[in-house]
C-alpha cells in the first residue's frame, strides 16, 4: 500500500483569511506549509471576504461536521443602489436604485429577518441544481432557479453607518446562511437594491477571531522548513461547546471498541445541559476527549470516536 504523503499532524490552525484567496486556497497553502497528510476547512468562506477559517489536521477532519454546526458571527458592509450577479462586490452591475434608506426604515426592516426564515441562496453559489453547480450555471448565462432554504438568523443589527450608501451591519446565525443573500434582501425590503462590499467572519463556534493567525504568519519560513505544528489546537478544541462527560477508563474503552453505556451507571455524572432525548455529549477520560457520544433511549451510544 502507498503511504500518505505528508506529516501525520493532528489539531486545529485558525487562520485570519485574507482576502482575495478561496478557502479551498488556503487549505492547500497551509497542508503545503506544513507538510500535513491530510487537511481540510470547517466552513467556506468566499473569496471577497476575510476573517477566521479553521482548518483542520488528521483527526480533526472528523469533527469538522460539529464546527460547521456551531454558531457563526459576521459583520458586512451592505452598499445601497446597486444590484449584482454575484450579490458581492466582486459582481457585475445588474440594476441600480437612486434611493438610499435612513437608519430607521432599515431598522423598521430588520425584524422580519430575525428568527427562523427562508432565504433565497445567491446565484453564485455551490449549491446543486440538478446535479451541476449552481454557480457554473451562472457563469454560463444559464440562470440557476435556486428554492427557499431555511435559515436561523439570532442576532441581525445595524452597527455602523459610514456614509449615504453604506452601512455596516452584524449577523449571529446558523449554518449554511448567506451573508450575500441576507444583504440583497434587507436592501430590497428598504425599497431599494445592495450587495456585501466587504465580508469578515468574526466567530465559528467555539473558535473566535482572537484565535486566528494571519496566514503569512502561519507560515513564514514554511518554503525552506516545514511550518510548526506549535501552532495548532487539540482536535477537542472544535468540541468545547459540547457537554462534556466524565468517564473512567473502563467506560472510555468500551466506547472505543462500540459499546453503548446505560445511562444509569453514569447517573450524577450526565451533565446538566445535556439533552437526554437525543443530545450530544463529550465524552472525556481525564483531559482526553475519546469522542462524541449520544444520549438516546437511556444509553449512551458511540457517534464519532477520535
Amino acid at each position: 500500500m502507498r503511504r500518505r504523503r505528508g506529516r501525520p499532524l493532528d489539531g486545529w490552525l485558525i487562520i485570519d483569511k485574507p482576502a482575495g484567496l478561496t478557502s479551498t486556497d488556503v487549505v492547500n497553502r497551509v497542508r503545503r506549509g506544513f507538510d500535513a497528510q491530510k487537511a481540510g476547512h470547517g466552513g467556506t468562506l468566499d473569496p471577497l471576504a476575510t476573517g477566521v477559517l479553521p482548518i483542520a489536521f488528521g483527526a480533526a477532519t472528523k469533527t469538522v461536521p460539529y464546527v460547521m454546526d456551531g454558531t457563526k458571527l459576521y459583520r458586512f458592509t451592505l452598499c445601497f443602489g446597486e444590484a449584482r450577479d454575484t450579490d458581492d462586490a466582486d459582481g457585475a452591475v445588474t440594476a441600480t436604485s437612486p434611493v438610499r434608506p435612513d437608519n430607521a426604515a432599515i431598522a423598521a426592516a430588520l425584524p422580519a429577518f430575525r428568527g427562523d426564515i427562508l432565504q433565497v441562496p445567491p446565484a453564485y453559489s455551490a449549491i446543486k441544481v440538478a446535479g451541476e453547480r449552481a454557480y457554473d450555471m451562472a457563469r454560463e448565462g444559464r440562470a440557476p432557479v435556486l428554492e427557499p432554504r431555511p435559515a436561523r438568523i439570532d442576532r441581525f443589527e445595524l452597527v455602523e453607518r459610514l456614509d449615504a450608501d453604506r452601512v455596516v451591519m452584524e449577523v449571529q446565525s446558523g449554518k449554511g446562511v448567506y451573508m450575500r443573500s441576507l444583504a440583497r434582501d434587507l436592501a430590497v425590503a428598504c425599497g431599494t437594491l445592495g450587495h456585501v462590499a466587504a465580508l469578515r467572519r468574526l466567530r465559528v463556534g467555539p473558535f473566535a477571531e482572537a484565535d486566528a493567525i494571519p496566514l503569512d504568519k502561519a507560515l513564514a519560513g514554511a518554503d525552506t522548513a516545514p511550518a510548526s505544528p506549535d501552532l495548532l489546537l487539540p482536535v477537542a478544541t472544535a468540541l468545547a461547546d459540547i457537554p462534556a462527560l466524565a468517564l473512567t477508563e473502563a467506560e472510555a474503552a468500551a466506547l472505543s471498541h462500540g459499546q453503548a453505556i446505560s445511562l444509569v451507571t453514569l447517573m450524577g455524572r450526565i451533565p446538566g445541559n445535556a439533552d437526554p432525548d437525543g443530545g450530544l455529549a463529550r465524552a472525556m477520560a481525564g483531559s482526553r476527549a475519546i469522542g462524541l457520544c449520544r444520549l438516546e433511549e437511556g444509553w449512551l451510544k458511540p457517534e464519532r470516536l477520535l
